[in-house]
């Protein structure tokens, strides 16, 4: 069993830090706010650790971080290497592109929504990426292309003109009979292979 380990004495300025990183944008620099904090309290890591949802290691190794680094512990450190080498060159930058404009589906995927790690899956088995890429260089990519990634919303889109006029009378219908109580609501689906 490991030895009981407990932060330094913080200072006011670093508890004053510490309490404002737990309101932080950073999930990152929540989470080390809270480890820090319980741990100026007296509670152990492993407490800690259940608290947070975490691995007793994860907390000591924040404490050990802070003694190292001070208030620079609440920002990650770089863990990109020193030296990169870039898997998309422009024209790969291009082709990525073009790959976010088909559905995941094309590619044999069980959603029609990309995330990041489906998209360097699926850019290493097309031979986009000549070796297993992270989504965080789905990101890079993108950004270089001045393209944001952002969490997909579910949307449904068709390939019929007249898709929004439709789905717009079939809501304005929906609208009505849930303004009439009595009334009933039924759809009538196309029979496949039937003529439309």
């Amino acid at each position: 069993m490991q030895a009981p380990l407990f932060v330094r004495p913080l200072t006011e300025k670093e508890q004053a830090e510490l309490e404002a990183g737990r309101r932080s944008s950073q999930g990152f620099t929540v989470r080390r706010s809270q480890m820090l904090l319980a741990s100026a309290q007296a509670k152990p890591t492993t407490t800690i650790a259940r608290l947070i949802g975490c691995n007793d290691q994860t907390v000591r190794n924040a404490i050990h971080d802070f003694h190292e680094r001070g208030l620079a512990a609440l920002q990650p450190k770089s863990s990109r290497p020193h030296t990169t080498h870039e898997v998309f060159d422009e024209e790969g930058r291009e082709h990525l592109r073009a790959l976010l404009h088909q559905s995941p589906r094309t590619f044999g995927k069980d959603t029609s929504i990309w995330t990041l790690e489906l998209a360097a899956e699926v850019s290493f088995s097309v031979g986009l990426a000549s070796r297993p890429i992270s989504g965080e260089t789905i990101r890079n990519a993108l950004g270089q292309l001045g393209v944001r990634w952002k969490r997909a919303k579910h949307w449904i889109t068709s390939p019929d003109p007249d898709y929004l006029r439709k789905k717009n009378r079939r809501d304005s219908l929906i609208r009505l009979v849930l303004a009439h109580p009595n009334w009933a609501l039924g759809f009538l689906g196309r029979a496949s292979g039937g003529a439309g």
